[in-house]
């Protein structure tokens, strides 16, 4: 069965996108999600239309993730935690006390989902990471965890 793709679908397409599907998938969990509608001779022309607008809007994204990341370059952000005399943390240093970290110092707004943390920072020091912020758009910033006096 052919569908236009009303919403991004992860692993299948993205929105405007013609597709091909099995019957059923599109009967059973397209179509009644509203994530899909039938194809038909003139969603070519609103297939291109979907295209464009998520084309236009995909280049805002990278131009404001592009400035977001000229800001963040190499940015160094101190957050202070309780810790015990050897530099272990008591609790840990989350993915969102770094995003409220980053938005006090630098204020530049993120979503905790950019950033690449295998699992929060339990120990004093310096500490590397990824910060992906389109798909193509990624820098490093150092999060430097202090000991609470």
């Amino acid at each position: 069965m052919k569908v236009l793709l009303r919403n991004d679908v992860p692993g299948v397409g993205r929105r405007g996108d013609l597709l091909e599907v099995s019957g059923g998938y599109a009967r059973n969990f397209l179509l009644p999600g509203g994530l899909a509608i039938v194809a038909n001779e003139g969603s070519e022309v609103q297939a291109a239309a979907m295209r464009r607008s998520r084309d236009l809007r995909d280049a805002q994204h990278r131009e404001a993730a592009q400035a977001q990341a000229k800001v963040l370059a190499g940015a160094v952000i101190g957050i202070t935690a309780r810790a015990s005399g050897a530099g272990r943390l008591f609790g840990s240093v989350s993915a969102a006390d770094i995003v409220a970290a980053i938005e006090a110092q630098k204020g530049v707004k993120i979503s905790r989902e950019h950033l690449q943390m295998e699992e929060p920072i339990k120990e004093v020091g310096s500490h590397d990471l990824q910060v992906l912020l389109f798909t193509d758009v990624e820098t490093t910033i150092v999060v430097e965890v202090l000991a609470a006096s």
